[in-house]
């Protein structure tokens, strides 16, 4: 094979089942793409074929859960129990499966047995169940009964019958969901969860049963040739409940270790499963599982390149795999088997397409944010979907259509928004001049992506920089948006995306302080000894990043909420990482006035006087749409997106700009 990165689309067998090439779509969530019973949507078969028709090799769904009787389980995802209208399940199914092999794809369905104490229970759930009486994760108040023989059974039947329904619809395999992540099965396998006395607890075999009469059931119902993947996490990074390590620490775990992780990967293996998708991580270490922007990209290689020296079925492995340069050195390496690409595929379902084309540089990067694919679904119970492109999990209602009268636009400011707003205008014909007055395309994000962490930030740039120049796009850096140049430019439409600017409380002294942008910008002018006010997302970042660089770095934050706005895995990452670097946060406490050398603090006690070598503002910013008011009178079609409306997030800024370029 003569194209690039070959070794990514050769083929392998999962069992019997061949996959055409080394790409998978790593299983999410199913938030928006299913209807009130737990059925796939049009929108949601939409979803996955994009994926399949970008190239992908194997696509696996989110969890769908096989019983809902021994837990009250609400349908906000895939269901597939004996109350699951069968005709209307059948119906989709059929359909996902049949538009997925169209294009040479293979597909499984990800089969889940409940979450135990992970659930998440409603005020009318019956009582909730556990390998054992242990608390519920999110309530501990919340004492969860122990799961009897009679429904264990109960499930492990229901597994076998939720299968044979994917076989009879065309679906090529399962995935059983699984000893990973902190779920029901999983809390069946870890001493700390499993008290019980009887076959399912206590020794090593017992432990693992569940999991092993699932794998069981499936290969009697369905045949020994139909694939079963097991999601698996090999370690679990507990130092308690709800107390999670980082990279680095020394601990004590109290979930699954690395010894016994590998020992049991071989013991799944002889029960009958055909392949492990490895990731590590549980409910009380979820950033594992959900990786933040602070973890490095590969992080489960290590995991996984021990678990495929002690078995012969195909090791998956995802967690930030979107680098190819990583994807082949890790099958180079006999690290994994599969890629699985998760974020990645919801941000450029056409990866594996554009690579095998040597069009690396027109892929969308995932910026691994996690805010539209989880946060904005656990915090204003939205669609899943990506910031950074608007399409995902739309992609029946956004599709773009030539433009029948081609227009001239004038866009103002090249951060994301203006960017996007360039982007997908040009793509659909219009003639675009995009007007940025500093020295690079960015805005906003050009400093957010200086921190180690935030490399992935540089690479949306990047494509933002390739594809405008690629469709040909006026593009003028260091060129403010002067009157008389856009009145010479004669534009039909202007829209302007001009950002944000900083706002600063009234604080005696602020003139010793320093912007975060400014403090992002000219990292080795910040002091030794750092007060950042505020514990927002950027306040934080610019923490772990100055503690990484060794500064001794305080935070004050004057409400009592850490990462309000990011998602709840993303903000205890944060935490653990602020606590093993040194860092100090202080909530519910201002600023009371900056002194040169020192700050002097209001705490819920008293004041208190902080030495500071260095005060960064990250206290939040306010849309500025000075431009727009001095041009909405000076032409006749005016628009104003992103920052400038009101200060959010790149979320936010591309999704306007999507929405409102599509339709010009």
């Amino acid at each position: 094979m003569n194209y690039p990165y070959s070794e990514l689309f050769t083929s392998i067998k999962v069992g019997t089942l061949e996959l055409k090439n080394r790409f998978a779509m790593a299983p999410m969530a199913s938030f928006g793409i299913v209807d009130n019973g737990g059925i796939l949507t049009d929108d949601g078969i939409e979803y996955f074929v994009t994926r399949a028709k970008g190239g992908i090799g194997l696509i696996i769904t989110g969890t769908c859960f096989v019983d809902d009787t021994v837990e009250d389980i609400v349908p906000k995802t895939l269901m597939c129990t004996e109350h699951t209208d069968s005709w209307l399940a059948m119906q989709q199914f059929n359909k996902l499966a049949e538009r997925i092999h169209a294009y040479g794809s293979k597909v499984f369905l990800q089969l889940a047995a409940g979450y135990g104490r992970s659930a998440r229970i409603p005020s009318s759930a019956k009582v909730a169940v556990a390998p054992s009486e242990i608390p519920n994760r999110w309530d501990p108040s919340i004492i969860h009964r122990e799961i009897t023989v009679q429904e264990i059974k109960h499930i492990v039947k229901s597994f076998g019958r939720a299968a044979k329904f994917a076989q009879k619809c065309g679906i090529d395999g399962v995935e059983v969901h699984a000893v990973h992540e902190g779920y029901l099965l999983d809390q069946f396998t870890v001493p700390f969860f499993n008290h019980r006395t009887d076959e399912y607890g206590g020794s090593f075999e017992n432990r693992y049963r569940f999991a092993v009469e699932v794998c069981q059931e499936i290969k009697q119902v369905c045949g020994k040739d139909f694939p079963v993947s097991l999601r698996y996490s090999p370690k679990h990074y507990i130092k308690g409940l709800l107390d999670g390590a980082v990279e680095g620490e020394i601990f004590e775990e109290k979930g699954r270790d690395m010894a016994e992780g590998i020992k049991a990967a071989h013991y799944l293996e002889l029960a009958g499963y055909d392949a492990l998708n490895v990731d590590v991580g549980c409910y009380d270490s979820h950033y594992w599982n959900h990786p933040s922007v602070f973890q490095r990209d590969g992080l489960y290689l290590e995991a996984a390149a021990a678990i495929k020296e002690v078995v012969s079925i195909p090791v998956i492995v995802a967690g930030q795999m979107a680098d190819p340069d990583l994807a082949v050195r890790a099958l180079r390496d006999g690290a994994c088997d599969i890629v699985a690409l998760g974020r990645p595929c919801l941000a450029e379902p056409e990866l594996p397409n554009k690579l095998v084309a040597g069009r690396a540089a027109e892929i969308r990067p995932c910026i691994c944010c996690n805010y539209g694919c989880c946060a904005k679904v656990h915090l204003d119970s939205g669609r899943m979907g990506c910031a950074v492109n608007a399409q995902c999990a739309h992609e029946l209602h956004t599709q773009l259509y030539p433009a029948l009268a081609k227009k001239h636009l004038v866009v103002i400011g090249g951060g994301p928004g203006g960017c996007e707003c360039a982007r997908v205008a040009a793509l659909r014909g219009h003639q675009v001049t995009l007007l940025e007055q500093n020295n690079r395309l960015g805005g906003a994000v050009n400093p957010a992506s200086f921190a180690s962490f935030k490399h992935h930030d540089e690479k949306l740039i990047q494509y933002f920089e390739h594809e405008l120049s690629r469709l040909n796009v006026d593009i003028r850096l260091n060129t403010p948006a002067d009157i008389d140049l856009l009145k010479a430019l004669s534009p039909d439409i202007v829209v302007t995306a001009t950002g944000a600017k900083e706002w600063r409380p009234p604080i005696p002294g602020q003139e010793f302080g320093i912007s975060v942008i400014s403090a992002l910008s000219n990292v080795d002018q910040v002091g030794q000894t750092v007060v950042i006010l505020g514990a927002g997302q950027t306040g934080v970042e610019t923490a772990l990043w100055l503690l990484e660089r060794g500064h001794k770095v305080t935070i004050l934050e004057v409400t009592d909420r850490f990462m309000p706005q990011s998602l709840y895995s993303d903000a205890e990452h944060a935490m653990a990482l602020l606590k093993f670097r040194g860092g100090t946060l202080m909530l519910q406490t201002s600023a009371k006035e900056i002194k040169p050398g020192s700050l002097i603090a209001q705490t819920l006690s008293g004041e208190k006087v902080l030495p500071a070598d260095t005060v960064i503002f990250a206290t939040g910013f306010r849309g500025d749409n000075s431009v727009y008011q001095s041009l909405s009178q000076q032409f006749p079609l005016v628009y104003n997106l992103g920052d400038s409306v009101r200060a959010r997030n790149i979320y936010y800024a591309i999704h306007e700009a999507f929405e409102l370029a599509r339709s010009l």
